[in-house]
């Protein structure tokens, strides 16, 4: 796992310094700390800062095919480089490394970007070609691995992170409040937008090729989902062995690494089936981590414990505070170059502290089961509104509804009268293809009340001249209703919010590498042409994961109903412990040199948290949201900071077209 960095010269010729590429390096040394490189030639310069994990002592980047005539830079790993590296060698290419990287550059070689279709992995990848003058971008089939890129002073300028793009002087960060409007409705800007005018993101699934002056971009592959309703064509066994074999499959090729690989275990189903699959189908030795909070509200470590006795793993635990949360929160921002409406990013970005203390680089994790097995309770409301919605006068079938939110005061314990008036909005449109979603992306846009009347109007006018933010694919009225709502989770939340602000960012803010089995884009495909039944079979969610599971697991952790992963809010700011970067973020002063909120609005909801009144859940989002944009509007746009370039004593490798230098430490 790495970064990368790079600029290609598009319509006018600036001079690219190694000292340029070193500064943009510099901005994502955290991602990999263990080596660099550069490579320079009069139109491009690509960047690479590595954390070495496979071939550890070959694989530096860049690197290039048997002739020089393609050069790559990348971030991520695939699985599958084992498979493919005899079949290339057949065809004729020589391999200088045994590192995946190699793998790439040679498939690129041969069909140009249908190469993508062979990969099995996480990624994000620049290939520049010497011969046709070509820059070429990838991003995996889901999005685990970030990639954005902006046009300025007739150059493209991409890396891993914003920040890195940040460094070129061209390059000016100012938030969009069209952007910002978004991550106050759906928890993130939407992709290709983030918080940052005129930066955009490579969608996942999608390649960008910049020649002659123009920047392309397409999908090579796209979410899709079996028609309608369909029922089960074969019996439940089958279906169980299928994907049993295809999940212990996903697990096994993510063990492949040069260094010790660990696990996550949050004391639910889905990190328990990978570590389980790992002690069970493997010899390899397991360490396993996970976040106990001292608010019990949060805490599931009981669980966690539960889980690793049973499997005998060596278990580290990080305990996160209040204070903690508050204390890391700026961190937290400073990484995921984003406002945030929770905190749940927090503890991630203390638990991968935890595993690199532990001289660990990987671990795997659960991510995805929820999206692509229908685990979250959006997916049974949206279920139980459709049933409700054929008697809407009916009393008790609304009732269902106070099943699914236990642990969100306004509504688990709300009167039968407030449940009816909260989820019976919009009831009857069973048609509105947003109709899973909309009541959480109504519920979460009130937070925009703190928003000033600038931002307010900016927002407003963008909507109304660019249309609706949400694109819907050709044959999605051919889904059925929990296809349709899979489809708005992953691409609205799983991508832009799970895997970036709580997933990428937080882990390789300390140089940890995340690996998804659920994500092999192999189990996404055949979850996603499963009868919606063996996903969300009555109200249990995960049914086949469920059966799965019987065997490898306790009854008390497969049989567990779903427990979101949240995070205290208030409490993490406003406590014991007070930090003083959140009064003065929160002063009318700050608010008002940003400009992106209401100083009125903002003291009173300060002045209701200090003296103790009950907040609700969308009182909480707001304030994470607002405190988090103050932070953004500091951290990059008002008094963004650089550090210092590479060193002479970083190992930096630096190749140049045609010629190549080894500059070992500079």
């Amino acid at each position: 796992m790495c970064g990368i960095t790079g600029i290609v010269n598009l319509t006018q010729f600036n001079p690219i310094s190694e000292e340029q590429l070193r500064q943009m390096l510099a901005m994502i040394r955290h991602r990999g700390p263990d080596q660099f490189g550069i490579y320079l030639d009069e139109n491009v310069g690509l960047g690479n800062a590595r954390l070495s994990i496979v071939d550890l002592g070959g694989g530096q980047q860049p690197i290039s095919n048997e002739d020089e005539t393609l050069w790559i830079v990348y971030n991520g790993e695939i699985f599958n480089y084992i498979e493919l590296r005899p079949q290339l060698e057949a065809r004729g290419h020589q391999f200088a490394t045994h590192c995946d990287t190699e793998v790439i550059v040679h498939l690129y070689e041969d069909y140009g970007p249908d190469c993508l279709k062979y990969l099995n992995g996480q990624f994000a990848i620049a290939i520049w070609d010497t011969k046709t003058q070509t820059l070429f971008l990838a991003r995996d089939r889901v999005g685990v691995r970030p990639l954005f890129y902006t046009q300025a002073g007739g150059a493209l300028i991409f890396g891993s992170e914003i920040k890195t793009l940040l460094a070129d002087p061209r390059v000016q960060a100012e938030i969009d409040p069209a952007s910002l409007d978004q991550v106050f409705t759906f928890w993130s800007a939407q992709t290709p937008h983030t918080i940052f005018k005129d930066i955009l993101e490579v969608p996942p699934g999608h390649y960008l090729l910049a020649q002659q002056g123009k920047v392309l971009v397409e999908p090579y592959w796209q979410l899709s989902f079996s028609s309608a309703e369909t029922s089960p064509t074969r019996d439940l066994e089958s279906y169980v062995e299928e994907f049993r074999n295809l999940l212990v499959d996903a697990a096994q090729i993510r063990l492949r690494a040069d260094v010790p690989v660990g696990a996550y275990l949050s004391g639910g189903i889905d990190s328990s089936v990978i570590a389980a699959i790992i002690r069970k189908y493997t010899n390899t030795h397991l360490d396993t981590f996970s976040i106990a909070f001292s608010d019990p509200d949060f805490d599931e470590s009981m669980y966690q414990y539960q889980m690793a006795d049973y499997l005998g793993t060596d278990h580290q635990v990080i305990r996160a505070t209040h204070e903690d949360i508050g204390r890391v929160f700026p961190d937290v921002i400073w990484h995921a170059e984003t406002p945030l409406l929770r905190t749940a990013p927090a503890p991630m970005f203390l638990l991968s502290e935890l595993v690199r203390e532990n001289n660990y680089k990987v671990v795997l994790t659960g991510e995805g089961a929820d999206e692509f097995l229908a685990g979250y309770n959006i997916f049974k409301e949206a279920k139980v509104r459709r049933f409700w919605a054929r008697q809407p006068e009916s009393k008790l079938r609304p009732q269902l509804l106070k099943r699914l939110y236990p642990y969100i005061q306004d509504l688990g314990g709300g009167s039968s009268t407030l449940l009816a008036s909260f989820f019976g909005e919009g009831l009857k449109e069973v048609e509105s293809p947003d109709y899973s979603h909309a009541i959480r992306w109504r519920n979460t846009s009130r937070t925009q009340r703190f928003f000033s009347a600038e931002v307010r109007q900016a927002a407003t006018e963008a909507v109304h001249s660019n249309g609706r933010v949400i694109s819907y694919p050709a044959d999605f009225d051919r889904w059925g209703p929990l296809q349709k709502a899979q489809y708005l989770e992953v691409t609205t939340f799983l991508s832009p919010y799970l895997l970036s602000s709580q997933g990428d960012r937080m882990a390789m803010a300390h140089a940890v590498e995340g690996r998804f089995p659920f994500l092999d884009y192999r189990v996404v495909e055949f979850c996603n042409n499963l009868p919606a039944g063996l996903k969300l079979r009555g109200l249990t969610e995960k049914y086949l994961l469920k059966k799965v599971a019987q065997t490898w697991l306790p009854d008390e952790i497969w049989r567990r109903p779903k427990r979101p992963y949240r995070a205290p809010i208030h409490r993490s700011f406003f406590s014991q412990a007070s930090h003083e970067y959140v009064r003065e973020l929160l002063s009318p002063r700050m608010l008002t040199a940003s400009g992106l909120f209401k100083p009125a609005a903002v003291s009173q909801l300060v002045e209701k948290i200090e003296r103790g009144m009950r907040l609700s859940e969308t009182d909480d989002m707001a304030l994470a949201g607002i405190l988090s944009s103050q932070l953004v509007y500091v951290q990059f746009v008002s008094d963004f900071k650089m550090p210092l370039p590479l060193t002479a004593n970083e190992d930096v490798k630096v190749c140049r077209s045609h010629r190549v230098a080894y500059t070992q430490g500079g």
